[in-house]
């Protein structure tokens, strides 16, 4: 299994060089490379594989060294084993969707990914829950209980050891305290192509609108509803003869998709983010 090293900087002059060179000194035989350059804003993405049994240095050992050279390149790093798989706790409400497709994927082996929990504000998805042997908590929101709702949230999911927060159709705003703690970490599944409708009722938006396309946007949550970094998108063609049930039903199929997508990516290291835009070395 390789060790992934993912990184972003400010550009300069052989920066590539200086990433493939420092593997190479410890030994590392580099299985994949993607790297990208945005002129723009002269800032550098990378993403290196490399094939552990060949480094010479274990990995606290080996981030111990690279830590200097990140330091000097003003970089935002990780370096980790892909064996170890990402705590992913999911959230989910009335509409399960997308929390049965990702079960189905993580028990398919499809997605790389342990789930300690399942949270939801309703009961409804407790017995599918506990049925496939995952641990189910039930967290009530109303609007005299949302604060220490979200306070059980975040205690639940810490205790859960988690990496990375996935709202599967989780149909509650998030505080902007919860966003900021989990910053880069939580990632939200829209049932819109954004920017285009956002908020509620979409695919009734859509509806009215006429649109040919629908779609659905796979994003990490930040304070700004619906306004988050863009990881994946997913389409879907709309006939005149389509109505608004048609649109849900097409459009849920698009949700899967894409937020299926967006977890791997981010369970694999293929997501970098940089300020409101993410650059994504898909697979």
């Amino acid at each position: 299994m390789p060790t992934l090293l993912k990184l972003s900087c400010p550009d300069r002059p052989g920066l590539l060089a200086r990433l493939t060179a420092f593997v190479a000194f410890h030994g590392g035989n580099l299985l994949e490379v993607n790297q990208f350059t945005d002129h723009s804003h002269g800032w550098f993405f990378a993403r290196l594989a490399v094939d552990s049994e060949t480094l010479a240095l274990d990995l606290p050992a080996l981030r111990k060294a690279f830590a200097p050279e990140a330091g000097e390149l003003g970089a935002e790093w990780s370096l980790r084993r892909s064996e170890e798989r990402m705590k992913v706790v999911l959230c989910v409400s009335k509409q399960g969707h997308c929390l049965h497709d990702l079960l189905w994927r993580w028990k398919a082996s499809d997605l790389a990914i342990d789930i300690p929990l399942v949270i939801s504000n309703h009961e409804t998805y407790r017995e599918t829950v506990e049925r496939e042997g995952l641990r189910f908590a039930h967290v009530p929101m109303t609007a005299e209980t949302k604060e220490a709702g979200f306070r059980q949230m975040d205690a639940l999911i810490r205790e859960a050891g988690a990496d990375l927060v996935v709202l599967a159709r989780y149909m509650q705003i998030l505080p902007d305290w919860f966003c900021q703690a989990w910053s880069g970490k939580t990632i939200n599944i829209h049932h819109s192509f954004l920017p285009a409708f956002v908020g509620a009722n979409p695919y009734q938006k859509a509806f009215d609108r006429g649109v040919k396309l629908i779609g659905a946007t796979c994003h990490y949550v930040t304070g700004d509803l619906d306004e988050g970094p863009i990881i994946e998108q997913e389409v879907a063609r709309v006939g005149h003869f389509h109505n608004p049930a048609d649109l849900i039903r097409l459009g849920q199929d698009c949700e899967r998709v894409a937020l299926a997508r967006g977890v791997r990516y981010h369970a694999q290291d293929r997501v970098l983010i940089h300020g409101n835009k993410t650059v994504v070395f898909a697979d």
